[in-house]
């Protein structure tokens, strides 16, 4: 008869030890609380989409003077940006951090775009660019940084026409904001 290494008898003495954890912790959750079962049903309205049917928050309402059609919007009091659809709906909102020079209020046109990174007027590399204005000898477009990162505070007195935003907010425009693409700026 052979004898049985120390080693298998620590392995199956901590292996017995874990089991019997096991089981006592789960002895102990049944007899913690239980939730109960409801009777919702789903309503007629309810669909796929999360906010149909839903009043949508205020925030994430498209602003009432921003035109109809296929645009983007950009509100410079609520440094927030929707892509809305031909029928008026929004495709996405999100929250942006606009440069220091801010384009006047009005329709405007997606003109150029770069796709490939370049450095932004603060120093910041950036891709998905989309120009729609000009102000103050400064370009304003929509961007975001290749690293994802939210912008740096510019520098005192630079001026910087960047609208940044997140990393997967910025594809989403990019994808959208084909050149002559509506952008309604409003305040």
């Amino acid at each position: 008869m052979r004898a049985v290494p120390a080693s298998k008898v620590w392995v199956t003495g901590l292996t017995v030890g874990a089991i019997a954890v096991v089981a006592a912790l789960a002895v102990q959750a049944d007899k913690g609380a239980k939730p109960e079962a409801t009777s919702v049903r789903p309503t007629a309205t309810a669909s796929a989409s999360p906010s149909a049917g839903a009043k949508k928050p205020a925030a994430t309402a498209v602003p009432d003077d921003s035109g109809t059609g296929r645009r983007i919007v950009y509100s410079l009091g609520e440094k927030r940006v929707w892509l809305v659809d031909a029928s008026d709906a929004a495709r996405r909102t999100f929250a942006v951090w606009p440069g220091t020079v801010a384009p006047d209020p009005g329709n405007y046109t997606v003109g150029t775009r770069s796709g490939d990174p370049i450095t932004g007027s603060d120093g910041v590399k950036i891709e998905h660019v989309v120009y729609f204005a000009a102000k103050s000898g400064k370009n304003i477009a929509f961007s975001n940084a290749v690293d994802g990162s939210s912008p740096p505070p510019p520098a005192a007195g630079i001026q910087t026409g960047g609208i940044r935003m997140k990393k997967a907010d910025g594809s989403a425009l990019w994808t959208f904001g084909e050149t002559g693409t509506t952008v309604v700026v409003v305040n």
